[in-house]
This record gives C-alpha cells, structure tokens and sequence, in this order.
C-alpha cells in the first residue's frame, strides 16, 4: 500500500492535526458500530498528540485504548508505556475511556503474553486506529533488528494476538502486537518527529531486508495504506 506524507510546521501543529484526524474516526467508529478502539505508541513523540487527543470531544466511554507494545514493567515504572498513557491521554475527557493494558503481574513474559492475548481478543478486529512510532534503528512496535521473535512477528500468518520480543536495542523484555494484528488498522499512521526520523524513514524505503530496518514490512506490506505524521 501506498505511504502519503503529512508535513507539519512542528511538533504543536502535528500534535492538533492528528488528534483531529484521530477524534474524527474515532467518533466515525462510535456512530457506525457502536464502539472504537485505538492501539497507541509509547515513546516521548506521542506525548503533545495524547494530550491534544484527551480534550477532543468524543463518546470517549465507548472507546478502548491499548497499546501497540509494552515493556515488561509495572505501569508505576518510567518507563511503562501505560504510566505514558495514564499521565497524557488518560485525562481530561479520554478520562471515561477503557483502557486495555499488555503489562500483566504474573512472573513470565511468555504467561503476559498469553493472558494479554486473551484480553485483547474482544476488542475490535480490525483496529479502527493504530499509532504506530519508529526508531532510529528501522524498528517499530515491538519489531527489533536482531529481535528473537522478529520473523515470527512479522510474519503475516502469525495470528492476531501479543508475542514476546527480546534484543540488544530493547532494553527490557517487549510485549508487542503482532505484524497482523497491526496491519490492516482503519487508520494507520505512522507518526515521526525530527529530521534523523526523516532520514531513517528515507533509507527504510529503499530497497532492503525487513529483517534490518523492520518497519519496512508496515511499508511494504500493510493492507491498509500508511498516513505518515512528521514534523521537523
């Protein structure tokens, strides 16, 4: 599918545009079937959207929220991407939402991942919203290079659900949807600020292995097209 760009004077401005754009389809969802549900991305670039997107005025306790990925944390850790969530987009009127964490207090990534499966599966499939972010190392969700579930995760056959990923760049051990369960979003964006971002996603669409610069499979392979959020 097709990536259109959206380029944006800056971070403020992108941040208001797309939390229009979200607002917008979000309460499409609402009137059509009843219900909404949004995968978000951690990270400090989503930070302004989240907070912009909490003010909009939506049905917002018909909407779920999750997240495209998670650290295996607490959510009163730093670095938990629901500690993220619940400080910027968790308020204001996105406060009624529900809100669908990966993160599950059982001793194993692998058993959070299970439990995590089973809890996202009643919502909505596919995703009306997905935000997904990238890295400057081509990674995006979950999906590392040298990741130990990558081809696993990217593999269009895996089902819908979360899978464990670890690797050098990640840090901590990863909950992550999968590549399908990602790729066929309503609206899939892919949001990126900075010009090293631009350049990264530059490199990303010339040839290359998935494998290397990972979010080439959303790229390449999505089903639905890619709306690409940048700003300098």
């Amino acid at each position: 599918m097709a990536a259109t760009m959206h380029a944006f004077a800056d971070a403020a401005e992108l941040a208001r545009n797309l939390a229009d754009k979200v607002a917008a389809s979000l309460s499409a969802a609402v009137a059509t079937r009843g219900a909404a549900a949004i995968a978000v991305s951690g990270g400090s670039t989503p930070k302004l959207f989240f907070q912009e997107l909490s003010t909009r005025d939506i049905d917002w306790g018909k909407v779920t929220i999750t997240l495209v990925d998670e650290r295996f944390v607490p959510a009163d850790n730093d670095r938990s991407n629901h500690l993220l969530v619940a400080t910027n987009l968790l308020r204001n009127k996105a406060a009624a939402a529900r809100f669908q964490p990966l993160y599950q207090a059982v001793p194993s990534v692998e058993e959070a991942a299970e439990i995590a499966t089973a809890a996202t599966r009643a919502i909505a499939d596919p995703f009306d919203i997905v935000i997904l972010g990238m890295g400057g190392d081509g990674h995006t969700a979950s999906f590392f290079p040298g990741g130990n579930n990558l081809q696993i995760a990217l593999d269009p056959n895996t089902p819908r659900g979360i899978i464990t990923m670890e690797a050098d760049g990640a840090g901590e051990p990863r909950l992550t949807f999968t590549f399908s369960s990602l790729q066929d979003a309503r609206l899939l964006v892919l949001h990126i600020e900075g010009d090293g971002k631009k350049d990264v996603l530059a490199k990303a669409e010339r040839a290359g292995d998935e494998a290397e610069m990972p979010i080439r499979a959303v790229l390449r392979r999505a089903a639905s097209p890619v709306d690409i959020y940048w700003a300098p």
